[in-house]
């Protein structure tokens, strides 16, 4: 199964679902079922709001360890997945921060979720965790022993991070696609909220020949209709949240708001707007 086959549409939208802190990470409240209740409450948030995929983070258990995590966090992040999973449809995905790759498959595996993110796949990037190197032989050695068809989408010159070398996204894309055997690229702006580049994008798009590309950061409905002249999809957190920061849960109606706004495409005879296959041409 290919990825448009997956979330069934050409330009997916994947609403990011930020976990509270889990079990042995500095924040951790000590209190699961707080967890797992937000957890839940944003999904469905998500899939009321029209999005076709959603991707589960750790994202509060900062700082994060740059490669493997404790248990305890893969153990409560498969709970919640799972207890997401018998709320909605659509797919799910794992994102394992760092850079857990091993772990996301895991869990990914044990409850039938669908793709995971993996923000270096290949290359080195130094980040504020340290020296982080892509393992993807490891990976997806790790997948094809798991026997299952996880979706892996990886990110290109990640947020956060700068590469050891000279940053030449032209190669970065290539090497992802071509020798760490990624599904699908994510390319994002220098940090979470800011977006990348239309040429960036572009230039992407051009080498990925084929292989969709996501943006991984800074999509709002200001902007979005505008990144996916030239993007296949988008992975959107910040922007769906009450008042748009990053601490707060999601918001329904700025997810429906979103969705509307990237099913929107410009031409030159004024504006035409494709919702729910329907389309509408405004002068």
């Amino acid at each position: 199964m290919d990825l448009y086959q997956l979330f069934k549409t050409r330009t997916p939208i994947i609403g990011v679902v930020h976990l509270l802190p889990l079990p042995t990470s500095p924040r951790w409240g000590g209190n699961l079922k707080a967890v797992i209740q937000r957890a839940e409450q944003e999904a469905a948030a998500l899939a009321s709001g029209g999005v076709d995929g959603i991707i589960v983070e750790n994202f509060f258990d900062a700082p994060f360890t740059k490669n493997q995590v404790d248990p305890a966090v893969v153990s409560a992040m498969t709970v919640v997945v799972q207890r997401i999973k018998n709320l909605v449809t659509l797919p799910i995905g794992l994102n394992v921060l760092r850079n857990d790759g091993k772990s996301a498959m895991a869990i990914a595996y044990a409850t039938q979720a669908q793709f995971i993110r993996v923000n270096v796949l290949t290359g080195v990037m130094a980040t504020d965790q340290g020296l982080i190197e892509g393992e993807a032989h490891q990976l997806l050695r790790y997948r094809r022993e798991l026997g299952c068809d996880v979706k892996i989408l990886a990110d290109v010159l990640v947020k956060h991070a700068r590469p050891l070398g000279s940053p030449n996204l032209t190669v970065a894309v290539k090497d992802t696609i071509e020798r760490g055997l990624a599904d699908a690229i994510i390319l994002s702006g220098w940090a979470t909220g800011s977006p990348p580049n239309q040429e960036d994008l572009e230039l992407a798009i051009g080498e990925a020949n084929g292989t969709p590309v996501f943006i991984g950061s800074g999509a709002n409905w200001q902007n979005i209709a505008t990144l996916m002249q030239a993007a296949n999809g988008v992975i959107v957190s910040s922007s769906l949240k009450r008042h748009g920061r990053i601490e707060q849960p999601i918001d329904p109606i700025r997810v429906s708001q979103f969705v509307e706004a990237a099913h929107t495409r410009w031409h030159p005879n004024g504006k035409i707007q494709s919702i729910s296959g329907a389309v509408k041409i405004h002068s």
